[in-house]
């Protein structure tokens, strides 16, 4: 099924040319099933020194002797298990960057982010900060990164967010959940290896996947849609259907929805995401709800806004059984409402992107609450 936006789109102005972005993307990626075990090859022509290590940051999920065999260590490299259960925060990436810079006398040599979402985010963070000077909330914004980041590799272990191949890198912070979007936050590598996500459980399956479906419904009905981002959404979505519909063997399965995140993260890159990332935001902020089942929770209720992404979303959640939490706002306060919808609000670009230019009159603060309060 393909997805159009009813609104008039506002193309970026051809008369002035300087007005495109010139993004940057993933310069190498490497695919395909067991492409884990080419790791150490790759790392091995960019270590700096053998007092300059890299650091392998990954979800705690692999913390097995199983999995350390694999890792290619060599002379000081370290491993550093993170736990994924709550979204990455500012002051985490703070205190990675401190323990790092105490405990070596060079700076490492890369950071590998080995996980899901959270883990790729934090790796992109940490590789940032540790080649700038401040805090991880300084850099919270646009372009706001003044310095590349030290060489920084991702690999992605479930599909769906799309981290392995964006320019930001999405924040709790003390104030505001938001990313560093900057031309240094992408990776300068990217691994993805299928066989990964042979242990993920079915829900968060799920979860993570629609993140990427309703990032192409997202871009594919924005106002900033163009022919670059339409080409990825429209590919992520086929995938999508493929995998979330269709009847299809468990190893073709994992390998389209590995590329269909990869796609979706594309077509947001020179696009934008819509109202379910803005109000998933704030709902991670207010009650610490993970990024896919934030998603999850909002777009239920998005029919007005996304009639046939929401249709096909409710037969996904049909076809697998998906049952969605209930009440999760229920016992919120005025103020925990208040909070929620401005941090949402404040992602301007999406709300644009979601309702055009004059989307401040369309998404009042109090129908924004009373979507909330529907979840």
């Amino acid at each position: 099924m393909k997805i159009e936006s009813n609104l008039k789109k506002h193309k970026i102005n051809p008369a002035n040319k300087t007005t495109y972005r010139n993004f940057p993307m993933v310069p190498k990626v490497i695919f395909g099933a067991g492409s884990f075990s080419q790791l150490g090859d790759i790392l091995l022509p960019m270590r700096k020194s053998s007092e300059s290590p890299f650091i392998f940051m990954v979800d705690d999920f692999f913390e097995n002797e199983q999995f350390l065999a694999k890792v290619p260590l060599m002379f000081n490299d370290e491993v550093i298990f993170i736990s994924a259960e709550e979204e990455p925060k500012t002051a985490q990436v703070d205190a990675l960057v401190a323990q790092i810079r105490e405990k070596y006398s060079e700076l490492p040599s890369g950071i590998i982010g080995i996980g899901g979402g959270t883990l790729l985010d934090l790796a992109k963070a940490v590789s940032i900060l540790l080649n700038n000077k401040g805090l991880a909330k300084d850099y919270q914004g646009w372009d706001l990164v003044n310095k590349p980041a030290l060489y920084h590799v991702g690999i992605p272990t479930i599909s769906g967010t799309g981290a392995e191949v964006s320019r930001t890198t999405v924040l709790l912070g003390p104030e505001k959940k938001l990313g560093i979007n900057s031309d240094f936050t992408p990776f300068d590598q990217v691994l993805l290896d299928p066989d990964f996500s042979k242990t993920v459980p079915k829900d968060q399956w799920f979860y993570t996947g629609m993140d990427c479906f309703i990032h192409c419904v997202e871009s594919l009905t924005g106002t900033y849609l163009n022919a670059f981002s339409q080409s990825y959404g429209e590919k992520a979505m086929e995938l999508c259907q493929e995998v979330f519909l269709g009847d299809i063997p468990a190893e073709d399965s994992r390998d389209k929805l590995m590329m269909a995140s990869w796609h979706g993260g594309m077509s947001i890159a020179y696009s934008q995401v819509g109202v379910a990332h803005a109000m998933s935001y704030g709902l991670s902020y207010v009650l610490g709800v993970k990024h896919g089942i934030g998603n999850c929770l909002v777009f239920q209720h998005l029919e007005e806004f996304y009639p046939e992404g929401v249709a096909l979303f409710n037969k996904m959640m049909d076809k697998h059984n998906i049952q969605l939490p209930k009440g999760i706002c229920a016992n919120l306060t005025q103020n925990d409402f208040d909070v929620m919808v401005n941090i949402s609000l404040g992602l301007e670009p999406l709300w644009e992107n979601a309702l055009g230019r004059d989307w401040k009159t369309i998404m009042t603060p109090e129908r924004l609450q009373a979507l909330y309060e529907k979840i």
